[in-house]
């Protein structure tokens, strides 16, 4: 990579007036664009020492192999530049969008003779009116097949619109009367592109004034005796109704506004937009972008927030919003009078006044304070924070990710290699009764549930302590057994049984032993896996309270950043372990609670109270059994079976949790 000190400009060559930089690599490709109230200050802090540069802004520094700036008037032409330039290069060192799928939208082609409403998706084209995009594709053509009885308009492709003209006779939408037919000369060009401009009006949410005219139309046909058209202006009247009411009513009918909320992460970043229109939101939205390139700064808090978030809602708002092509009319229904935000950007009044350029009137970005719009703006960081909280549990089944994930474990764990198989164990009980343990594995990142197993501690010791030490002898010896009994060219892989010529449950070898809780757990881990001669398997403990990981021996513990992949895996295992923990031990404590019951029944043994388990496995389904159901168990006569109905009916569900005995009612 170049050296920036090579062809870092000199200070004094630099202008202190506004403008707009953009960081090129050795190709020629243009890495990174931004603006600055001042190019001095500016460009001089992206070469101090390293050290004091946020990783990924070092990187972009160490990428690039030149910088140049263009000088301009004010920050509005800073503004205006900065957003042109990123449109042109697309650098990958600033912020973009990222989603896992495409959205659909509705258009309407408003520049042909005969305009055409359609569901997409992909790029859009200039002089077309767009809609969206929505969540869901079967929502938006819902809403189209309702409003197309009340505004006919077209919706058949050209092929289809041709051969109609050709025939003379109309499509099938022309003969339901969901298309004003202008393929037949039903109506002319001037009255479909009315139809077509009411239709756009109603799916932009703004039906409450056709509502009101067809009501007054209904009412006067009713009053004329014209009865059938009075039925079908209601018909018309209950599809806009339908169509207004798929979108919840938030504000009061006068409000335009759209609200962008944004949740941060130390990699990426959740932006979630709503569009209100006429009161209800339209348009729900959320997406995840890339955080690339903070601005450099030396201090610790501002490394933390990375790029901070106002500069990140002003990149959000200006792709957001510079992407709105098309006529006037179309701009000004895409950009609303009002844009609500958590916190305002330093260029606030200047995105402000571009904005209010491109609209053809007044925008204003603010910050809501109380009341309604403050309660959705809430909604709408509610809805950021659960899209990223998605995004980072998708990252799981992504391979570079788990690669990155065991990467960073051996690391920081100073482990010859990647841990290829990781075991985790739990211990679960309630005061010390039903005591279970869970063993959960990861191979190459990703869960082997096949490979999970539980045991039922049987040791006096009732304590955390105690119970790992004896599962984790339980599993190694079993590991020890296995090895002992592989034979011939099975002997080296430790994995098929010679008799059988199946997997053994436990012959794997794990590379990394991760147990619940902190430092004691851990060195009773160590020192169990010690005495049986497995001294070179490492050994974690992961506490719950401040998630640190505690190394055997080591007086401090480990601590992960709070986004690495390494952390985000030590905890999906130690959350699966204690998942599978108590489980287990919710059904231990369920055929403990049944067997309390039958211990009086008469009759009823040892290998018949098995057998009746087996069958139905808990006290609920015992409980709605009758009689037949258990006569037909092995074992069990009609008697025998009455019996068991009358022990298990009218017993209550609870149970003494530290003594095991039947709660009364």
């Amino acid at each position: 990579m170049p050296d920036p000190a090579l062809w870092r400009p000199k200070t004094s060559e630099i202008p202190a007036d506004p403008g707009v930089y953009r960081f090129s690599d050795e190709h020629g490709r243009v890495i990174y664009v931004g603006k600055a109230i001042s190019l001095r200050s500016r460009l001089t802090s992206y070469f101090q020492d390293p050290i004091h540069l946020h990783p990924r802004t070092r990187v972009m520094v160490s990428t690039a192999a030149r910088v140049e700036w263009t000088v301009v008037r004010n920050e509005l032409e800073a503004l205006q530049l900065e957003y042109t330039w990123i449109k042109q290069f697309q650098p990958r060192f600033n912020i973009k969008y990222r989603d896992d799928k495409t959205y659909p939208w509705l258009c309407v082609t408003w520049s042909e003779e005969f305009p055409r409403a359609f569901v997409g998706r992909g790029s859009k084209r200039k002089g077309w009116r767009y809609f969206g995009p929505y969540a869901e594709a079967w929502a938006i053509r819902d809403s189209i097949d309702a409003l197309l009885t009340v505004f006919p308009m077209r919706t058949c492709s050209g092929g289809v619109f041709r051969s109609a003209k050709a025939s003379g006779r109309p499509c099938l939408m022309g003969y339901i009367d969901k298309c004003s037919a202008p393929c037949v000369g039903r109506v002319d060009a001037e009255e479909h592109r009315r139809i077509a401009g009411d239709f756009c009006t109603a799916i932009a949410g703004r039906t409450g004034g056709f509502i009101k005219r067809l009501t007054r139309e209904m009412t006067e046909c009713a009053n004329a005796m014209e009865y059938e058209r009075a039925g079908a202006l209601r018909d018309k009247i209950d599809a806009l109704r339908r169509v207004a009411e798929r979108n919840a009513v938030v504000l009061d009918d006068s409000s335009d506004l759209d609200l962008v909320a944004v949740s941060t992460g130390s990699l990426e970043v959740a932006v979630q937009l709503f569009q209100v229109r006429s009161g209800r939101i339209l348009v729900e939205r959320g997406w995840v972008a890339d955080r690339e390139a903070p601005e450099p700064t030396t201090d610790a808090d501002a490394e933390e927030d990375l790029a901070g978030l106002p500069q990140m809602i002003e990149a959000f708002l200006l792709q957001i919003y510079g992407d709105v092509d098309g006529d006037p009319v179309e701009r000004k229904r895409m950009i609303p009078p009002e844009i609500l935000v958590q916190q305002l950007p330093d260029s606030a009044p200047v995105l402000a006044e571009l904005l209010t350029g491109e609209r053809g009137g007044k925008v204003r970005i603010r910050v809501p304070q109380r009341g309604d719009k403050k309660t959705l703006m809430q909604t709408a960081e509610k809805n950021a924070s659960q899209t990223l909280a998605l995004h980072l549990t998708r990252r799981a089944q992504d391979l570079t990710g788990r690669s990155q994930a065991l990467d960073e474990i051996a690391q920081g764990l100073d482990m010859d290699e990647a841990p290829l198989r990781i075991e985790c164990y739990d211990i679960s009980h309630i005061q010390g009764t039903n005591v279970v343990a869970s063993m959960v594995v990861f191979e190459d990142g990703l869960a082997r549930k096949s490979e999970y197993r539980h045991f039922a501690i049987t040791s006096v010791a009732s304590n955390d302590i105690g119970a790992m030490k004896e599962v984790l002898t339980r599993r190694f010896a079993r590991l020890i057994d296995d090895q002992a009994a592989m034979t011939g060219e099975n002997a080296h892989s430790g994995v098929v049984d010679a008799t059988t010529g199946r997997a053994r449950r436990f012959s794997y070898r794990p590379s990394l032993i991760v147990v619940d809780g902190g430092a004691p757990q851990a060195k009773v881990a160590r020192e169990t896996l010690d005495a049986m001669g497995f001294d070179s398997i490492m050994v974690c403990g992961l506490a719950k309270r401040l998630e640190e990981v505690w190394i055997p021996g080591e007086e401090y513990p480990v601590i992960f950043p709070r986004s690495s992949q390494a952390l985000y895996l030590l905890q999906h295992l130690r959350d699966e372990a204690h998942r599978f923990a108590i489980t287990y031990h919710r059904q231990k404590r369920s055929r403990s609670m049944v067997e309390s019951i039958l211990d009086g029944v008469p009759g009823l043994g040892e290998v018949r109270r098995k057998a009746l388990m087996r069958v139905f496995g808990s006290l609920k389904k015992l409980r709605a059994a009758s009689v037949e159901q258990i006569e037909a168990v092995p074992g069990f006569g009609a008697n025998l079976a009455r019996a068991v109905v009358d022990a298990v009916r009218d017993k209550p569900d609870a149970i003494n949790l530290t003594t095991g005995e039947i709660l009364p009612d």
